[in-house]
């Protein structure tokens, strides 16, 4: 699929999507629980739906009512022997610590670029959790067999805080006590966060934190098969939101709704850069306005909030200087290797991005090319083409557009309501 995005200004309100992190955290709470969980403004992306098909397959019942999501959960137990993970990277590396809680044989999969994603992990650690675990070399399948027993353990937690994530919902599920899971170069903390917030609304085993270094299990106070009726509202997303605040920054002028100015997400952040660049904002408890104004470059580091840097790239295009995002190491194991797909998208816009000591160098222009790009299959990167897009001198194609529908399937509609409000 192709779409076109013309030159304009954008004008409008929007609510910003339900957060995909969010959601598939709480589809895995959701079956770890005993009894029924209704989630509040649930998460229509592919990767969500993913998620609640991989809960249906360990064993929860789930019923679609309105615009809310009934699940009735009762821990792991597995209806299939294979997991389908779609092409979400937060699924595989949360559910399959997860899925290991049964006894029984499972094989996990998934398509697209989780096929080239490294699963080494699970080889080295799951044996120590006396589950049996092998790989395609490290990559995908993988089969598995527990029940997962947690004991004290070392990870390293620099390739991705996901794996992290599925065990601390392996460990808070299986009474877990007096163990603990010691990391070394945990990155994304702030995912990690927002997986600890999840532990504790669905009253589970909280661990305690100790500098993000080491999270030790007490014995629980609350026994979660007691808990049995839950409403739990999925938070609005800010890494998709980023792209809208970028586009009313250098496009026009647009109120995002519905984002949680306390949430511990990382990628609020875009409003810390958005003013390091003198953007026009305006920021009430309840939305966000972001126009159009005069920018200058900015130095951010993103390690912890990778997901920036594709909408970060696009408002650096704009900014009067050279902007500097750091991190870079963090991008090589996406959808793409979004370093590298930045890099050749926007030189095709006119864009010099040059890439040194872990550090992305964007040069901005007054104005940038009109081109035919592609997405690189990356949800990400075709929203960051099509927001610098909304200013270019001419019109910009995307190709393999539907790549969106990961994260955001409405983008290209919410897009094109606010620029035919202009």
């Amino acid at each position: 699929m192709e779409v076109t995005i013309s030159p304009s200004r954008i004008q409008g309100v929007m609510t910003a999507p339900a957060s995909k992190s969010a959601m598939q955290r709480a589809c895995a709470a959701a079956l770890l629980r005993k009894g029924q969980t209704v989630l509040i403004n649930p998460g229509i992306s592919a990767d969500d739906k993913a998620a609640l098909q991989i809960i249906q397959q360990l064993g929860a019942q789930v019923e679609h009512t309105d615009e809310n999501i009934l699940i009735t959960g009762n821990r792991v137990n597995p209806i299939a022997d294979e997991i389908d993970c779609g092409e979400s990277g937060l699924s595989l590396r949360m559910f399959t610590s997860i899925a290991a809680l049964s006894h029984q044989k499972i094989k996990i999969t998934g398509h697209g670029s989780l096929a080239k994603r490294p699963m080494h992990f699970f080889d080295e650690v799951l044996p120590k959790l006396e589950v049996k675990c092998t790989s395609n070399n490290g990559f995908l399948p993988l089969e598995i067999q527990g029940p997962l027993q947690p004991k004290n353990i070392s990870i390293d937690g620099s390739l991705s805080s996901q794996f992290l994530t599925g065990l601390l919902f392996a460990y808070a599920s299986s009474d877990a006590k007096n163990v603990s899971i010691n990391v070394s170069h945990l990155a994304s903390k702030p995912y990690v966060d927002l997986t600890l917030n999840t532990l504790k609304a669905f009253s589970m085993n909280v661990p305690e934190n100790r500098n993000y270094e080491a999270f030790v299990f007490h014995p629980n106070s609350i026994n979660i098969s007691t808990t049995k009726n839950l409403i739990h509202v999925i938070e609005s997303d800010w890494s998709n939101a980023a792209f809208l605040l970028v586009a009313g920054a250098i496009a026009g002028s647009i109120t995002v709704q519905g984002l949680d100015l306390n949430s511990v997400q990382g990628d609020k952040k875009i409003v810390e850069v958005l003013k390091m660049t003198k953007a026009s904002m305006n920021i009430l408890p309840a939305e966000i306005t972001v126009s159009q104004s005069d920018l200058i470059a900015f130095d951010f580091d993103a390690t912890d909030c990778p997901d920036l840097f594709p909408p970060l790239v696009a408002l650096a295009c704009y900014c009067k200087g050279s902007s500097i995002i750091r991190g870079v190491h963090r991008l090589t194991h996406k959808e793409s290797n979004r370093a590298v797909s930045l890099q050749l998208e926007f030189a095709k816009m006119g864009v010099t991005i040059s890439i040194a000591d872990d550090a992305m160098h964007v040069v901005g222009k007054e104005k940038i090319k009109g081109a035919k790009v592609s997405s690189n299959n990356d949800h990400r990167i075709a929203m960051a083409c099509a927001t610098a897009a909304l200013n270019a001198s001419e019109k910009t194609v995307i190709e393999n557009a539907e790549a969106v529908d990961k994260s955001y399937p409405k983008f290209w509609d919410d897009l094109q309501k606010l620029q035919n409000n202009s």
